[in-house]
């Protein structure tokens, strides 16, 4: 491998070489080209070799991410320190608080943006939405700061010849590296409360490190932040699926590192592709998964992998953090309960910009809404009653 990399060197003093960007070690230190993608290679071209993928234009794409992992390996590191940070003199003197809405493609997180935007604005807040979401195309709400100002996936799609999960990923990275154009556009929302509309891509919130850097980045800037995650609420009637959806949420929870809350978004459309076997709170409060391990022995494809969704639940009940919020976004006491849990996750409840009594702090401090009661009126209103039990059911089958 030295062997291969001095030869790189003295390669790359003698040939004309082709600058491509690589999403693997390019991005943080690429520098900010605030027009688009599209002229994305004539920024580059005047980047460093360990910034960014060198290739005669005859080798693979594949070899060159290869090449590029390696020449960033052996050179200099201490270029990893450079993260772009606000100065001093920059700092807000106040903090700003805000929930940063992420959840898979179709969870309905642009229509949360829009639908809690007239809601806070209508209460008296003064709101505004960040569009973090490069494939984000027909934003419905009035949007502040958009990062199609800055990148688009479609760019990226044409001129690197990326797909659409390698794209979201280079935009994210893009964004990163290019922390005081965000910092400037956000600057001009002083005093505002701000709702952040994150790509859907679930890597970004499991595994990749782009977007929660971005979140990390944002609290040094005097941001309050709640993670809102959305989660589409009729996978509850599937056990399967229902599993799948507390392990993503969980890796969420721990990855993004923020305030966390859950929501069952779309209630009205909740047994739109079958019943409940429980009730809501059953779901909402992630209660005794045994039962649900029971219910899903019955399914004779899961009856093979009993051990295998035991050892899954045993996980998120270890962990006992996972808990859904359910919500109807057209429903404005939905919204209402929403909006207090997240203002609790990230203290605006306790904050000094508007005038509070020592009741309301209380209600929020302990918590006195009591969740149980909220969950049971939603059931009521979008839930069928079931004339037979789930046991019953399973004996007529």
């Amino acid at each position: 491998m030295l062997e291969f990399l001095d030869n790189f060197h003295a390669d790359l003093a003698t040939r004309d070489w082709e600058i491509v960007v690589t999403s693997s070690c390019g991005l943080q230190r690429a520098r900010r080209n605030r027009l688009s993608a599209a002229a994305s290679t004539r920024v580059l071209k005047r980047a460093t070799p360990a910034y960014v993928t060198t290739r005669p234009p005859s080798v693979p794409s594949a070899l060159g991410i290869f090449v590029a992992s390696a020449y960033c390996f052996h050179t200099d590191r201490s270029v990893e320190k450079e993260t772009p940070i606000m100065s001093k003199s920059h700092k807000p003197s106040s903090l700003a608080f805000g929930q940063a809405v992420i959840g898979p493609p179709g969870s309905g997180k642009t229509t949360y943006c829009l639908g809690m935007q007239e809601f806070l604005s209508a209460i008296g807040r003064k709101v505004a939405v960040v569009n973090l979401d490069p494939a984000n195309e027909g934003i419905p709400y009035q949007c502040a700061v958009d990062i199609s100002e800055l990148i688009t996936l479609t760019d990226v799609m044409e001129n690197l010849k990326l797909g659409p999960n390698g794209g979201l990923i280079y935009c994210m990275e893009y964004l990163e590296a290019n922390f005081d154009w965000l910092q400037e556009k956000l600057s001009q929302f002083k005093g505002h409360y701000f709702l952040f509309d994150c790509p859907g891509q679930v890597e970004l919130c499991t595994h990749h490190s782009s977007l929660r850097n971005i979140f990390a980045q944002l609290a040094k800037w005097n941001f309050r932040l709640a993670a809102v995650h959305l989660v589409d609420s009729h996978y509850c009637t599937d056990p399967g699926k229902f599993i799948s959806v507390l392990c993503t949420a969980l890796s969420t929870m721990l990855h993004v590192a923020l305030p966390h809350v859950n929501v069952l978004s779309k209630m009205d459309l909740i047994e739109q592709y079958g019943k409940l076997a429980f009730n809501l709170d059953y779901y909402t409060e992630v209660l005794d998964l045994s039962y649900l391990l029971d219910h899903l022995a019955s399914d004779p494809f899961f009856k093979n992998y009993h051990r295998l969704n035991q050892k899954l639940v045993e996980v998120v009940e270890d962990y006992s953090l996972v808990s859904f919020v359910p919500l109807n976004v057209q429903d404005k006491e939905s919204m209402r309960r929403v909006m207090q849990v997240v203002d609790k996750a990230n203290g605006y409840s306790f904050g000094n910009s508007e005038q509070r009594s020592l009741q309301a702090l209380m209600s929020a401090a302990v918590g006195a809404d009591f969740h149980f009661t909220s969950t049971l009126a939603v059931q009521e209103k979008y839930i069928q009653p079931q004339e037979s039990t789930v046991k019953q059911e399973d004996m007529d089958i």
